[in-house]
């Protein structure tokens, strides 16, 4: 058997009897928080764009689309897909060398769920497995120093998913992983320099791809089933050589994920708890002659103006929200990071392009051998009588040694969704994911369509 095939037998034998209550609790966690952040970006950014070409270009409507109307599932799987992205306030898996977001599954694993007439059971055990297989591949095979992005991986935690909630079986799941996975290389260029809409788009143009892959795999359609260990195949040609023992694999990688308290990018959650503390203990910008970020070496790479280049100069929402410097001085300025902060008028006001040089980030070597069990950040801000004040954090509310409750992602929903969706409509919608493994995901689906924009 080769590689894939192994992998396809995990994704086959997978069943909803493998999660724990707490693995399950986490998933249903999840899958509101990510609905929230969909809701969140209704009509925002080039989500209208988007909305246009799925209404001009067609298919059937199978199923259905977040704010109304339906599509076939490839569609559903990129326009929903990108609402759950769009805001980057989605859930992460933090591994050594590569971060991704998991919860970047969820808009494939749900239509393919609704065109199989699935139960809510079947649509948590995809997910669960595409976060497996995401967060495995992440540890195991990193790609973002070969000049990969993360969604690399997720061709393959994508089909993966999408074929356990069509019900695939191992021949027909091998080789639908099989060719999302040689046909969805991203390149890292995505998320370095001047930043564009493609940074919150990649995956959900990849979940697109991988549901196509695995319906044409459902028909027939074959694929490279040596795409990881064959001749210019994955290992060769990207990640280098490495080992995942697919029979051995369980559904627990969801313990380990951890969700943002803050719409900022996820190296920089700790080091914004640490900017707030500040500000309570009275620092103002206006007395402000440096703030001087020291955190680990991934952070500071990606957003901190390392080898992904300078953060200092921001003009747009997608370089702002990966501007540790930016995120940094808008905590500061108005003791908060959310959607707001990324409006254009407030990422061009002269307050905050003022004290974005006032601000330094540093890679901290002892810092960096502690991630990523920890996200340690300090924060020194000297004031212009002198003083210096230090803050420090080890991880901050919403990391897997500190988790969020239920009560608090439903917080989080409903100040997302609320701008957007009516009250009734929130609430009935956090109902069916609180029960989603006794309901069919037609129910929440349906749900999902009545949330249009006010």
């Amino acid at each position: 058997m080769t590689q894939v095939e192994h992998l396809a037998r995990f994704v086959v034998e997978a069943s909803f009897k493998q999660l724990t209550p707490p693995q399950a609790h986490e998933l249903k966690i999840r899958v509101l928080d990510s609905l929230g952040c969909a809701l969140g970006a209704l009509g925002q950014g080039p989500m209208p764009l988007i909305r246009r070409q799925t209404e001009d270009f067609g298919g059937r409507e199978i199923c259905s689309l977040i704010g109304g109307g339906k599509s076939a599932p490839d569609r559903a799987a990129f326009y929903n897909g990108a609402l759950v992205r769009y805001l980057d306030f989605n859930d992460s898996y933090l591994a050594k060398s590569e971060t991704c977001h998991p919860s970047d599954n969820l808009a494939a694993a749900l239509a393919a769920a609704q065109y199989a007439e699935a139960g809510g059971r079947d649509l948590l055990t995809a997910l669960a497995v595409a976060y497996q297989v995401q967060c495995r591949l992440s540890e195991a095979a990193p790609v973002r120093s070969r000049g990969f992005d993360h969604v690399t991986q997720g061709a393959y935690a994508a089909a993966a998913g999408v074929s356990k909630a069509l019900k695939l079986d191992a021949r027909q799941t091998a080789h639908a992983i099989a060719i999302s996975g040689a046909a969805f290389n991203a390149l890292r260029v995505t998320r370095t320099g001047k930043l564009s809409h493609w940074k919150g788009l990649a995956y959900p143009n990849t979940a697109f791809g991988a549901s196509h892959a695995a319906f044409l795999a459902m028909r027939g359609v074959t694929g490279p089933l040596e795409v990881f260990e064959g001749n210019k195949g994955f290992m060769d040609a990207i990640s280098g050589p490495f080992e995942i023992d697919w029979e051995r694999e369980g559904l627990d990688r969801v313990m380990k994920t951890i969700l943002k308290r803050h719409n900022a990018e996820i190296h920089s959650q700790s080091c914004v708890e640490c900017v707030l503390d500040l500000r309570r203990e009275g620092v103002q910008p206006k007395d402000l002659r440096s703030l001087e970020i020291r955190i680990f070496d991934v952070a500071y790479h990606i957003i901190g103006g390392g080898e992904e280049g300078s953060k200092l100069h921001v003009s747009t929402k997608e370089e702002a929200d990966h501007s540790l410097p930016y995120i940094a001085a808008v905590a500061l300025l108005d003791g908060e990071v959310g959607p707001p902060q990324y409006a254009p008028k407030r990422i061009q006001a002269s307050d905050v392009q003022t004290l974005l040089p006032k601000i330094s980030v540093q890679p901290a070597p002892d810092y960096s051998g502690r991630f990523p069990d920890e996200m340690p950040c300090s924060v020194s801000a000297r004031l212009a009588d002198g003083r210096v004040l230090d803050r420090e954090r080890r991880d901050y509310p919403g990391f897997f040694t500190s988790p969020l409750p239920w009560s608090a992602v439903v917080e989080k929903f409903d100040r997302l969704a609320a701008p957007h969706v009516a009250s009734e409509v929130r609430s009935d919608i956090v109902d069916a994911v609180a029960q989603i493994d006794q309901i069919p995901v037609s129910e929440l689906a349906g749900l999902l369509e009545k949330a249009r924009s006010r």
